[in-house]
């Protein structure tokens, strides 16, 4: 037992030492800047257009169209009550919202702005909305429904109802026949086929607890589940086997992969992004964790640019608080 105790304390020792080491080099990213956005009101996801750099942002009751270059605002995309998420078909130019308070999906012209149509869902509270370029399809994750409503991203019409195990949270594609999403009340990831929409696998995220925001790596077929216990679960996306679990912030609601640098972020409700690199193999490592702002927990990418985009208000109900936090690699 001695030995034991001594040795334990030898790896504490070296432990903390090494993070201390880790903590003390220089941060490889700042906060380049923070973009108020007007009005007041709830937020969640917020999305990024990589082909012309523009950011959708869930604001209460509307969808604003901001250009993170000038920090100004280019739009706004009415009437999309309680909106959770936005899926941009930038093949199609049509961009997606899911409207939480009136179950509905708004359609609109991703050059223009304008609205197209509005799709009601077939199920209760749609909160993340995923396109699937492969099927060219939208999939509402339906929170209190715990189903999956199926658009035909070509017609704008409601073509099949997927019934879910429990409630959904974030969801990605492959882009080769496989959508992949949270069910956080079961901590499972359930595999859907979204050609015959067919819930096809399902796989716990032990130790990994109520995941919420959902990344893929789809040439090394990994799955990134961030979850509430502060864990960040990497699985296989072909087997479903957990090859690895690090340590987040509190808090998370979202998850960015960046295909270039081989890095994965957590946003951190707490006001941390936890930075974890891809290395050979199943090796990962958290490389740091940047200060952000407390509330700042969902997230997006820019992967040409590899800034991320960070939504968050100091007061939902005062007007001018609302602002988007920018986070740039240092140069």
């Amino acid at each position: 037992m001695k030995k034991s105790i001594l040795l334990s304390a030898c790896v504490i020792c070296i432990s903390g030492t090494a993070f201390i080491n880790a903590q003390s080099k220089p941060s490889e990213y700042k906060i380049a800047g923070k973009i108020p956005v007007e009005g007041e009101g709830g937020y969640d996801y917020i999305a990024c257009d990589e082909s012309t750099g523009r950011l959708y942002v869930s604001h209460s009751t509307v969808t604003q169209v901001v250009d993170p270059k000038s920090g100004k605002l280019i739009g706004t995309i009415p009437d999309t009550k309680g909106v959770h998420g936005i899926a941009l078909a930038t093949d199609l130019n049509k961009g997606y919202t899911s409207n939480g308070k009136d179950s509905s999906v708004s359609v609109f012209n991703l050059q223009t702005l304008a609205v197209l149509t509005k799709v009601k869902v077939t199920g209760k509270n749609p909160d993340a909305i995923l396109y699937d370029p492969f099927t060219h399809r939208i999939f509402t994750f339906n929170g209190h429904s715990s189903n999956s409503t199926v658009i035909d991203a070509n017609t704008d019409k409601v073509i099949g109802t997927i019934k879910l195990e429990g409630k959904p949270e974030f969801a990605v594609t492959d882009g080769k026949g496989k959508v992949y999403v949270n069910i956080e009340d079961k901590s499972v990831i359930t595999m859907i086929n979204p050609q015959t929409l067919k819930m096809e696998q399902t796989w716990p995220i032990a130790p990994g607890k109520e995941a919420s925001g959902l990344a893929i790596d789809t040439e090394n077929h990994r799955l990134f589940a961030v979850c509430d216990n502060k864990l960040m679960i990497i699985m296989d996306a072909i087997s479903g086997k957990v090859v690895s679990s690090l340590p987040i912030g509190d808090g998370p609601d979202a998850a960015s992969f960046d295909p270039d640098k081989k890095r994965v972020y957590s946003s951190n409700g707490e006001g941390t992004i936890t930075v974890i690199q891809e290395e050979k193999g199943d090796v990962f490592k958290v490389i740091e964790n940047i200060p952000t702002q407390k509330g700042a927990k969902t997230m997006t990418i820019d992967i040409k640019t590899h800034h991320l985009f960070l939504p968050v208000a100091e007061d939902r109900k005062k007007a001018g608080s609302f602002t988007i936090i920018d986070v740039a690699p240092v140069k």
